[in-house]
């Protein structure tokens, strides 16, 4: 059972920045991709970023693109979330996922395996 455990996040003020961690404790051949989500109160679990294990591309949700860099060290099993300029639309719990199936949208958060503890982000105005 793989267990992704999340860090980083907390209070800052807009504009400011923010990095999450997002560390596996295996990766096996099936792993495809890591996706960031964020889930903000009385709302649905929503794309953020993902990137794949082996090619490293990444992918954005237009809310974050050019703010947002999703990143990862294959060395460490982690993946990051560096969060620049952020706004108070932003504040909302984040969640890291792992993607272990080939052909899965990495956009749906219903095609992800496993799930991180989730960590809340909060951007003051």
């Amino acid at each position: 059972q793989v267990q992704l455990v999340q860090s980083g996040g907390g209070l800052v003020q807009a504009g400011g920045s923010l990095r999450l961690s997002c560390a596996a404790s295996e990766r096996t051949f099936r792993d495809v991709a890591m996706g960031w989500f964020r889930q903000a109160p009385g709302k649905e679990r929503e794309f953020v970023a993902a990137i794949t294990w082996s090619t490293g591309n990444t992918y954005y949700a237009d809310s974050v693109k050019g703010r947002f860099t999703i990143s990862r060290d294959n060395a460490k099993n982690t993946v990051y979330l560096q969060m620049n300029r952020l706004k108070p639309e932003d504040t909302a719990v984040y969640y890291c996922a792992l993607l272990r199936r080939y052909g899965s949208s990495r956009y749906d958060p219903n095609e992800y395996d496993y799930w991180g503890q989730g960590t809340q982000v909060t951007v003051s105005s």
